[in-house]
């Protein structure tokens, strides 16, 4: 069995990936926004006022996620009204249990209902339960609720202020980062395409990596562009930061596309050239481009300039030259015409994503002399833009809407939790149902991975906690220990949620410990009400209103062959003398990445919910493979059509053809549309000679 090894130089790149990334920027302006009101108001004896800060600031923290400053601001400023407002109404409902009960039931269910608002809006509701879970139980006198309220907003308020002050003062900052992470994730994904070429691969196996790999760089993509074309400060580019950014992400999605275009039968290409020894080549020299992209987004990160490796143009002369040798060499008779052709393409390909990154490094240095023209590319159409209408809010107060019986979910299982905690003395509502909150998610998947996330977490980080309490008693120590978990649990709680409880688990006791409250007592009362939340949750999910996969997998499918096609008529009609159309073939090929990436998605979701809801999931596998398949082929039209567009000749006899391939895709789509069998006289299989 082969054992895969990680490198320390690996290592290196990816802590060095997170400290750079847009992660580790949240978790330092979190921790800072968060503990600095506490920390100011100890010194005046004020400790308790100061947490309730803090916790307003935890609460405006929570939709301030990258994206347009506006949306931000937006956001920031909506969380903070809302939480004072729940803040208040919880306060005085602690007066009744069941008044107390109806607020938690009706809240769960509103806050829950913004999903259909999209992923900043659900934000807000999950920061409106935050401080809706942390409030019950503490009976206040009606003027300590009041202040309780206005401390919740100042701190709100406060770290609004902050996190703008600082895009005020790095407006770039942001958007530098996340630009920087795309390119990473674009370097990993040719490093697992890379792999291909390598020894004693797993087809299926790097595939199914490709595939996720290819879902992280779209949705940094997705997020890149909503930053990008949504900034007016950059789409006005009138900076040339504004326009660097700008080019230098048009140029990566070009690039990406570059990669994508190349898909072989790598099992054949083994069979025939594993022996030669020359498939290791194009390995080393793609591991290398990855390399250099990396540097890329590294640089793009720091500030600095990166450099094109002087070593490149020799390698691909080489691997050139060694095609050469094959072709002509004594052995040529066992390589066939198709397999050297194969060799052949995939050089040019790689040549050309070398000229593509030279491109992109050459746009720093030109920056840098601030001689950058402004791109033409119309970004208007690339933008999606949220309906925040009330009208869509009342179109999914129906069974059939997968955000209503969610939310009606969360508002009953948050009710059971509030019933079985307040049932007996040892157990908390608090921590139920903020377990609750915190691991209900509309699909059951998802549910399912942070129940398990939370469990693992606090369970070993409990452990951690305990530890660090029994052996280390310096007060100065234990501080600065409880900075690190604070700083890990929010740079972690956006990319690995289980990592940020394990972090979040010794931060809390350490700060029980310093506050007196004891920290043993607080470990097997946290571990006892996560079990209970995270048990009913996943009960729930599964026996209430559940949401499968595959009750939307039709909608998918249909819509990701829908995609393709429009791709391919965007395409073929180059190669028939129609003109090129820049922003229509862009949005095309966006639409297919986008459903690409939701496909895969999909398919994801479902292989980890129970075998039993798994309907069909070998062929939806081979669905997602095919599909694969032909976004890279026609990729490769586009490709050559672009590079030969002066010297395309006459193709009017394979017009029979492409018009073929299109009819079949939209026979494909009314069969998925309405579930048909498909009539044989509706399948022509054309080839050229057949014309």
């Amino acid at each position: 069995m082969k054992v895969m090894q990680v490198s320390p130089q690996r290592t290196t790149s990816e802590i060095k990936n997170f400290v750079l990334s847009p992660y580790f920027g949240d978790g330092l302006r979190i921790t800072f926004g968060v503990l600095l009101p506490s920390l100011i108001l100890f010194k005046f004896n004020l400790l308790n006022v100061g947490i309730t800060i803090s916790l307003g600031a935890v609460c405006a923290s929570v939709p301030d996620t990258p994206g347009p400053i506006l949306h931000r601001r937006n956001a920031m400023l909506i969380s903070t009204s809302l939480v004072s407002v729940v803040s208040l109404l919880i306060g005085l409902g602690n007066w009744s249990p069941y008044i107390l009960g109806i607020l938690i039931v009706g809240f769960s269910f509103l806050f829950s209902m913004f999903y259909v608002y999209g992923a900043r809006a659900a934000s807000v509701g999950t920061a409106a339960l935050l401080v809706m879970t942390l409030g019950i139980g503490d009976v206040r006198p009606i003027l300590d609720i009041f202040l309780y309220s206005l401390s919740i907003l100042a701190g709100g308020l406060w770290y609004t202020a902050l996190s703008l002050s600082l895009y005020e003062i790095m407006p770039y900052r942001l958007a530098q980062q996340s630009l920087g992470d795309s390119i990473v994730e674009v370097a990993r994904f040719m490093r697992i395409k890379a792999g291909f070429y390598g020894d004693q691969i797993s087809y299926e196996d790097n595939f199914n990596k490709l595939i996720e790999a290819q879902i992280v760089v779209n949705e940094k993509q997705d997020a890149v562009r909503e930053m990008l074309f949504k900034s007016r400060e950059i789409v006005r580019e009138s900076t040339q930061e504004g326009r660097f950014l700008l080019l230098v992400f048009v140029d990566m999605v070009d690039l990406f596309e570059q990669i994508m275009s190349t898909f072989y039968n790598y099992k054949n290409l083994h069979e025939q050239f594993d022996e030669a020894g020359i498939l290791k080549k194009y390995e080393a020299i793609l591991l290398q481009l990855a390399h250099q992209l990396e540097d890329t987004g590294y640089a793009l990160k720091v500030g600095t300039i990166p450099h094109i490796s002087p070593n490149l143009p020799r390698k691909i002369q080489e691997l050139k030259q060694a095609i050469s040798d094959l072709e002509n060499g004594p052995d040529a008779e066992k390589y066939s015409p198709i397999s050297i052709g194969a060799l052949k393409n995939i050089e040019v390909n790689i040549e050309n994503i070398f000229v593509r990154i030279k491109k992109i490094k050459g746009s720093f240095k030109v920056r840098k002399q601030r001689l950058l023209g402004k791109n033409e590319l119309e970004t208007s159409p690339f933008i999606t833009h949220q309906d925040y209408d009330v009208k869509l809010f009342k179109e999914n107060l129906s069974l059939s809407s997968q955000i209503f019986r969610h939310s009606m979910r969360v508002g009953i299982v948050m009710l059971l939790g509030f019933i079985i905690a307040q049932s007996y003395p040892f157990l908390h509502s608090n921590w139920i149902l903020l377990t609750i909150m915190v691991i209900m998610k509309p699909g059951f998947s998802l549910t399912k991975e942070r129940n398990y996330h939370r469990l693992i977490g606090t369970v070993a980080g409990a452990v951690v906690g305990m530890l660090i309490l029994k052996w280390v008693e310096d007060k100065q120590a234990l501080f600065a220990i409880l900075l690190f978990c604070m700083l890990g649990a929010y740079s972690f709680q956006r990319k690995y949620y289980i990592v940020s409880v394990l972090f979040m688990t010794p931060f809390i006791l350490i700060l029980y410990d310093f506050l007196g409250m004891g920290s043993r007592a607080i470990l097997i009362e946290r571990v006892y009400d996560t079990l209970i939340g995270g048990g009913i949750a996943f009960i729930a999910n599964y026996f209430l209103l559940p949401n499968w996969e595959h009750e939307k997998l039709r909608s998918v499918l249909t819509e990701m062959l829908s995609a393709n096609l429009n791709y391919y008529r965007q395409v073929s009609g180059l190669y028939f003398g129609n003109a090129y159309e820049r922003t229509p073939y862009k949005m095309a090929r966006k639409d297919v990445f986008v459903k690409s990436a939701n496909l895969a998605s999909a398919f994801q979701r479902m292989f980890s919910e129970p075998k039993s809801k798994q309907n069909s999931i070998k062929e939806v596998h081979k669905f997602s493979v095919l599909n694969h398949l032909l976004s890279s082929y026609i990729a490769t039209l586009v490709l050559y059509a672009k590079e030969h567009f002066d010297s395309i000749p006459d193709l009017e006899e394979l017009k029979l053809i492409a018009e073929n391939t299109e009819h079949l895709l939209e026979e494909a789509i009314k069969v998925l549309e309405h579930d048909e069998q498909v009539e044989p006289e509706n399948i022509r299989l054309i080839n050229q000679t057949s014309i």
